[in-house]
């Protein structure tokens, strides 16, 4: 699978309109990217495509490398990072969001 590439500002928005209502899917803690964590967000994108993940104050890495390295390892794009709060988007086979 390749990576997916950087969003363009009008795709990027209509993601985090789609997403605000979202509840995170993946909470990451003290243990930060583990496999474990890696294989549940790619469950997660593989079911919704767009997923929100929140990084738990044990979380001592910074939110933004945190949110490219998941990135990276599940091949996805970061649609927002908002606070302890990230949104990543990755189209299934079938997508059923539409991209502008």
């Amino acid at each position: 699978m390749k990576p997916m590439g950087k969003l363009s500002g009008k795709q990027a928005r209509h993601l985090r309109g789609l997403g605000h209502h979202l509840n995170p899917v993946l909470v990451i803690g003290k243990n930060e990217l583990t496999e474990q964590v890696i294989a549940a967000a790619e469950e997660a994108l593989a079911i919704h495509e767009l997923i929100k993940v929140k990084l738990l104050e044990t979380c001592l890495s910074n939110r933004k490398e945190v949110a490219a390295e998941l990135a990276a390892a599940t091949h996805s794009a970061i649609a927002q990072v908002v606070g302890r709060t990230f949104l990543l988007y990755r189209p299934a086979e079938e997508p059923t969001i539409k991209l502008p």
